[in-house]
Parts: structure tokens; sequence; C-alpha cells
């Protein structure tokens, strides 16, 4: 009896001699939203103290989706508190094994902990539903301006808190889409996005699920159609030529009075005053820079990165110049539409 103890007591010794990473789960949510971001936080204590980094590895995932393998830790002692942030994509869900081992000279056991079910359930949404789970969602920016005869077009940048603003989408709109997005991040996206939407709204209203309030949120953006440069990235619309020739006019009248002005009182010196409208009348009447575009390149509504490209060029054009903003320059094309093409997309005429 005694050597059969003594034998036991040498293969559970022999079994675990070089395991020497303790995993538990600190925490697990009791409920999750199908489509939500939510976090684990696992307790990882080593035994041994010289190690260059713990390392993480995941298999068995059903139903989510990791966001990141490298945790966000917080050390507690000998303990580190090992946050990793998930999706959940089904009803049917449990989380992955995690799998920790010990980046050292000499090489340890693995560890494993099982990844035990979830209790996933589904929002019933409303109708304008955007499919945002977060803990906040905030528009910082807006601007509305005229797509077409029938439809404008609303550019919008929002932040949001513990959420992926990817699955965003809106129903009853004619287009819409993704101008920029900011990558890897869950705890506090930011993204810009366009909807074309019917000319006689008067308001963009939509909804997201508010995780902190546990019920869906409205967010309304106004329509106010404008023509100026306003809190997005560029202006839409090309320069109202009538407003030009306004100015001209009303400069070329201070011109004229400047100078009978000067020829009344006869005090010639103040027909150097002359020279200012006269010089803001040639600025302003100088004629619209013409740009060549390469055959093949890309028109985009807007001038950022992996931004909506509406139209591409099937030959050589030439094309007026609007504007210019960083890599892009703004051209009007043959269809009156205006867009942007990258700098390096021109070519010499």
């Amino acid at each position: 009896m005694k050597a059969l103890l003594l034998l036991t007591l040498f293969l559970f010794s022999s079994l675990f001699a070089n395991k020497v990473l303790y995993l538990s789960y600190e925490n697990i949510p009791d409920r999750v939203i199908k489509g939500e971001v939510f976090s684990i936080t696992i307790k990882t204590i080593s035994t041994v103290k010289n190690f260059n980094e713990i390392k993480y590895r995941f298999s068995n995932k059903m139903g989510v989706t990791i966001l990141n393998t490298i945790p966000y830790r917080e050390q507690k002692g000998k303990f580190y508190l090992e946050t990793f942030k998930f999706i959940a994509t089904r009803n049917n869900s449990r989380l992955p094994d995690i799998i920790a081992s010990l980046d050292a000279d000499i090489e340890y056991e693995k560890t494993t902990l099982i990844g035990p079910k979830l209790n996933v359930i589904s929002l019933n949404p409303k109708q304008d539903f955007s499919n945002v789970i977060a803990s906040s969602f905030e528009i910082t920016e807006y601007k509305t301006t005229s797509y077409d005869n029938k439809h404008n077009i609303v550019v919008f940048t929002a932040i949001a808190q513990n959420t992926s603003l990817s699955p965003i989408k809106f129903k009853n709109v004619f287009k819409q889409g993704v101008e920029s997005l900011s990558k890897n991040n869950v705890i506090d996206p930011k993204i810009t996005y366009f909807v074309v939407i019917r000319k006689e709204l008067e308001k963009f209203s939509f909804s997201y699920f508010n995780l902190q309030m546990n019920k869906f949120a409205d967010i309304t953006i106004p329509i106010v159609v404008d023509d100026d440069s306003v809190t997005t990235q560029t202006d839409l619309k090309p320069k109202d030529q009538s407003k030009e020739k306004l100015k001209v006019n009303i400069a070329i009248g201070i011109a004229i009075f400047i100078f009978l002005f000067a020829i009344f009182r006869r005090r010639f010196i103040y027909l150097i005053l002359v020279l200012f409208p006269l010089a803001y009348i040639a600025y302003i009447s100088i004629p619209a820079k013409d740009v060549c575009i390469k055959m093949g390149s890309n028109i985009h509504l807007l001038p950022v990165n992996n931004g909506t490209i509406f139209e591409t060029t099937q030959s050589k054009y030439i094309l007026t110049k609007e504007g210019s903003a960083q890599a892009y320059t703004k051209v009007k094309l043959n269809n009156e539409k205006i867009g942007w093409v990258r700098n390096e997309d021109l070519c010499t005429p």
C-alpha cells in the first residue's frame, strides 16, 4: 500500500513538474448581446520569475470573434490580469480555450483554460436600427450637400465607446458607405460615413443600442443643405459663380468711387488706393486652372484614404480644377459633378 502511494506521488509530481503558469477566470459577463463587444479577464500567475513574456493562443472558439490576441494587462502583486475583447456573432457561442505559455530560456509546459459557453441573446431592433451596440455613440461633425436633383448627401463623423463600428448600416437610403474608419480600436473607435437620402427629408434619424442605459437611443442629424465648407473635411460643391461676379462688380464700384473722389478733391495720391480693388479684380478674374487626369484614375467622393469611388476615367481627361486638399485635387467633371482625384493620378496634357 505504501509503495502504491509513493508511486502515485511520483507520477503526480512528474506530470506537473514543469507546470509554471496557473490561469483562472476573473471576469466573464453573465449575458452578452449578439453583436456586442464584450471583455473577459483572466488571472495569470507564474511560478517562474525570469521570463520574457506570457504568450496566449486560442482554439475551439464558437460564435465569437477575437479582437485582440495580445491582452490589455494590469499587474496586481504576483498576478497578471489579462483582458481580451470579443464580439458575439451567434446565439450558440462559447469562449475559446486559452493556451498560455512562457517565452523563456527554458521550455515549460503550456497551461490550458477551457472556454465556457456564453449566454447570448438577440435584440428586437427598431426599424431605424444602425447595427451599432455601444456604451456611447456621438456625432461630432456633419454636413449636408446636394447630391443630384432628387437626393442630398449627408457626411458625418462619429465617435463611440466599447464597440466595433464596422457593422454600421442603414435602411431606406439611396447609397451609403464608409469614408474612413479607425482600425484595431474598439475602446473609442471613430468613423466618417456618408448616406444619400431623399431631398424632402428634413432630418436623418437612426438608433443604436446603448449598453449603459440598456435600451435603444435615438440620433438625429438636421438636414441643412450647405454650399460652404463647414464642419467636415471639405466642401463638396463648386464655387457659386454668381457670388464671384457680385464681388467683382463691388470691387469695380469701389475703384470708380476712389478715382472720382481723387479727381474731385485733386488728391491724386489717393489714386494709389485704386490699385487694391483692381488687384482683387485681377486675382478673382484669373481663369480656373485645368488639370490632366490619367486614364483609369478613380474619382473619389471625399479626399480621404479608402474613400468612396463613384467614377473611373475611361480615357485621359482635361478637367477644371476647383481646389486642393493634402494629396488630392478637386475637379469638376463633364457631368457637372464634383469629385476628388489623387495627385499621383494627374498627368501632363
